[in-house]
């Protein structure tokens, strides 16, 4: 697949398609280079000049797709960098970008170029990587255009909005020799990654449960009509992927993630983090069993997704003692709650990990401060803390041309993002669900199956064969 095919005739600029190998198609993209630059480029570079941006690497330069919430914090992130440049920012609210640029101006970073459609900006062969806090439906479509046009991307968080887009984007890794970092940035915390490493060296002895907790208060979104796209929106764009709906203001900024057409509820959203942390203490990749119930609970409004729920995984563990298998529990709720574990960083949130093991259990908070209370007494124990930096990581990983330095690799990304996919498949069908691991399926059960994917809307499908 190539992204001219993806495009509409009416919206190319040309009628050059790369190629689908991955070195063809990096030597396609810097033929464009000499004497032509990208959409929102002022001028024309050489090949020299080319040379020098992709070789030497003296400058990387980064695209950031989606601005308008958590995408500034990207384009902060990379432009505090030594030798990084924000070269591009991309929104489908021009809205967004007017007042980006402005705030990219007040911070003293340099003016980048603008784009609305993700497409154009990948056609300019000047940048090295893109960076997507898009809504969840575009995440992986991003990405994956991103690594067969030549660049590295990094998705936020739930990389993935369904299955078979983590099984895509691992193939296309593969194939076009890219990386795809999936943005559970607490992977880079030097807390986290000394819990970690006290969990998985025996600390707790035999660990046979966690849980992840997403307590956020959040109010009703009320309903809101039908109504006109604002000036400014490219509203078919954003849709993307989805399917096509009439515009209301709660299928639209932020509300989105309560919409199963663009979000995965809160155990997608703040529950990703939680949800990768919990996998990555007990050391597991798939389940076999999966069960998720709750509900929409107090409020009449456009919500789709619940706000209180209830998730159990059952992972193969052939080391344990008993039966034998690992155990992860995942609860949101979204109203009055009990601060459990001790950890809440704010007064009307409580988000954090809980490890149980044989010798004792493991507090962890988002910020990456941990603490172990051993025996039957309960007796405090081992600790720590520290924060990381997941844009650095992306950037030097790339520097150094070594997929092992990344923090949060698809891989990594696809088995967490599964757990909150099979989640929501469970509590949508309202029944347990067998999995299969090596077959990657449902047992038994077609229904569930077919929620492994969804139906793409044309041209902004992820196919079979990238």
């Amino acid at each position: 697949m190539s992204l001219e095919l993806a495009r509409d005739d009416s919206n190319s600029r040309t009628q050059n398609s790369p190629p689908q190998d991955a070195a063809s198609r990096r030597d396609f993209m810097k033929s464009l280079a000499i004497g032509t630059a990208g959409a929102g480029m002022a001028s024309t570079f050489t090949a020299a000049s080319y040379a020098k941006i992709q070789g030497a690497n003296e400058r990387m330069r980064m695209g950031v797709v989606g601005v308008r919430g958590m995408g500034f914090g990207h384009v902060t992130g990379y432009s505090d960098l030594e030798n990084v440049e924000v070269a591009a920012i991309c929104d489908v609210d021009e809205n967004v970008i007017a007042q980006r640029l402005e705030d990219m101006d007040e911070k003293g970073f340099p003016r980048p170029a603008t784009f609305v459609d993700v497409r154009d900006l990948l056609d300019d062969p000047t940048i090295d990587a893109i960076s997507v806090a898009t809504p969840n439906h575009w995440h992986a479509l991003a990405g994956l255009w991103a690594v067969q046009a030549g660049k590295h991307a990094a998705l936020e968080k739930p990389a993935t909005h369904n299955y078979f887009e983590g099984q895509q984007l691992i193939k296309a890794v593969d194939r076009y020799d890219r990386f795809i970092q999936h943005h559970a940035e607490r992977r880079t915390f030097a807390g986290h990654k000394s819990a970690m490493k006290f969990l998985h060296n025996g600390g707790l002895g035999e660990v046979y449960l966690a849980k992840g907790l997403c307590y956020k208060r959040r109010k009703t979104i009320h309903k809101t009509p039908v109504e006109p796209v604002p000036q400014g929106v490219h509203y078919d764009l954003w849709m993307g992927p989805a399917p096509k709906r009439p515009f209301t203001r709660n299928r639209f900024h932020y509300n989105w993630h309560w919409h199963w057409d663009y979000g995965n509820g809160d155990i997608g959203n703040q529950g990703a983090h939680q949800m990768d942390i919990a996998r990555w203490g007990l050391g597991v990749t798939l389940p076999t069993r999966i069960c998720s119930m709750g509900g929409h609970f107090m409020f009449d409004d456009d919500q789709e997704t619940p706000n209180t729920q209830m998730a159990l995984f059952e992972f193969p563990n052939e080391q344990g003692g008993g039966d034998k298998k690992k155990m992860l529990q995942f609860e949101v709720r979204h109203w009055f709650s009990n601060p459990e574990g001790g950890f809440a960083l704010r007064q009307e949130h409580n988000v954090g990990n809980i490890f149980y093991g044989s010798e004792g259990y493991m507090i962890l908070d988002q910020g990456g401060n941990w603490q172990t209370y051993l025996g039957g007494d309960r007796e405090p124990g081992p600790s720590g803390s520290g924060d990381g930096d997941m844009f650095r990581n992306f950037v030097d990983a790339i520097r150094a041309n070594d997929r092992t330095l990344l923090e949060g690799d698809i891989v990594e990304g696809h088995y967490t993002c599964a757990l909150i996919h099979m989640a929501n498949t469970s509590y949508r069908l309202g029944r347990t669900l067998q999995f299969d691991p090596q077959m990657e399926r449902y047992i038994g059960d077609e229904e569930a199956n077919a929620m492994l994917t969804r139906d793409y809307r044309s041209p902004f499908v992820i196919p079979e064969n990238v």
